[in-house]
């Protein structure tokens, strides 16, 4: 049994594409072991003084400054594990089994699940490509991973405004294939567990998900495309509603020491009735710069253009981002992270978005500034 780290890919852990990029799949058999222990110090203000709830309407209260302890700035601490067998003829069964933790507070992550960040089986087939089955990253997020400016990095970054609830989904099935300069992907849940129940006898739609992504990687030029679609359980009689979003990005490399990036997302999300819960467009910019063989700077600018929000008047989000991050070793690296958010919480906290990141803004604020020092080791 060995260990494995890796300071480069940021969230390589985190999915398949990653590991497929980095050449996982192509490993001799074995089962290895790897993981993160990510916390910092934040500072935060206008912080509401009132969680929202369902049960409250969603009420916030007045603003006000929090200092905390956190788990997980640039990553979300983890272990976990991955194997490969080689069955001969190309043919590899591969497994990942990965759970998440809070190192501030001992406990497991995404609802107390063992295996909440990842648990999926399957093939790898040279030349034909990789199909899992579990609880896995939908195909889009580990297409647009390469093209966020901060690599979906766990504090600062408004992931569910930009790619939805569902990016991590249970009962799916995935295929992702590498053919020359492209990466193709496409995935299905029978029934994700986040808003629903999972499988539903006698309900096929209820709770199920599917999307499709197509990579282009020549040179420094990078560009991508996908979609994807949740058809949640929105009323306790069962009935779904519909989730879509579209999304296109590139980046550009320079001497291997700058990448811009930038994207657009188009959102539709529809109720169990067929009316227009949410209609938006999300554009995203952003650079990485290697300051010098250890320090690495990173900026990223994200706007949600709000056309309709029920029948409220929303005024549109937007976010600046900004990362510095110094390896002190392969293993280890310290960061500041800091964002600040207009006419939202940070990572675009809002109701038209959901309460699901915890910045909630205070009662009466329009802005909020959020700052953190931390430190990392990859294992």
């Amino acid at each position: 049994m060995k260990s494995t780290y890796g300071i480069k890919c940021r969230n390589a852990a985190l999915t398949l594409g990653a590991w497929l990029a980095c050449g996982g799949a192509q490993a001799q058999s074995g089962v290895l072991l790897y993981g993160g222990v990510d916390a910092n110090l934040e500072y935060v203000n206008h912080f509401s003084t009132v969680t929202p709830t369902v049960e409250n309407g969603f009420t916030t209260g007045p603003g006000t400054s929090l200092y905390r302890l956190n788990s997980g700035g640039l990553s979300g601490s983890r272990f976990g594990m991955r194997g490969t067998e080689d069955l001969g003829g190309g043919l590899n069964a591969i497994f990942v089994l990965e759970g998440g933790f809070g190192v501030d507070n001992g406990m497991m992550q995404q609802g107390g699940r063992l295996f909440g960040r990842q648990a999926f089986i399957g093939f790898d087939s040279k030349g034909i490509g990789t199909f899992t089955f579990g609880r896995q990253y939908i195909s889009w997020f580990d297409a647009l991973a390469n093209f966020s400016p901060t690599a979906f990095s766990t504090q600062y970054e408004p992931i569910v405004a930009q790619i939805g609830m569902d990016f991590r989904s249970d009962n799916t099935l995935k295929y992702t294939g590498v053919f020359g300069p492209l990466t193709a992907s496409a995935n299905w849940s029978f029934g994700n567990g986040f808003l629903g129940n999972g499988e539903v006898p006698g309900q096929f739609r209820r709770d199920t998900g599917y999307g499709a992504a197509l990579t282009y990687e020549s040179g420094p030029f990078s560009a991508t495309m996908g979609y994807n679609q949740y058809n949640p359980t929105l009323t306790t009689a069962g009935g779904t509603g519909s989730f879509k979003k579209a999304a296109v990005a590139a980046s550009y490399s320079f001497d291997g020491r700058a990448k811009l990036m930038a994207g657009y997302r188009w959102g539709q999300s529809k109720g169990a009735d067929g009316s227009t819960v949410l209609r938006d467009d999300f554009y995203w910019a952003g650079a990485n710069y290697a300051l010098t063989r250890g320090i690495e700077l990173t900026l990223g600018y994200y706007y949600d253009d709000i056309k309709k929000f029920g029948d409220r008047n929303m005024k549109n989000p937007w976010q600046v981002s900004f990362i510095a991050d110094y390896r002190l070793s392969k293993r280890t690296d310290v960061y500041l992270t800091t964002a600040y958010s207009k006419n939202a919480g940070l990572n675009f906290d809002t109701s038209a978005v959901s309460f699901i990141n915890g910045y909630f803004l205070g009662t009466g604020q329009s802005s909020m500034f959020g700052a953190a020092v931390g430190i990392r080791h990859n294992f």
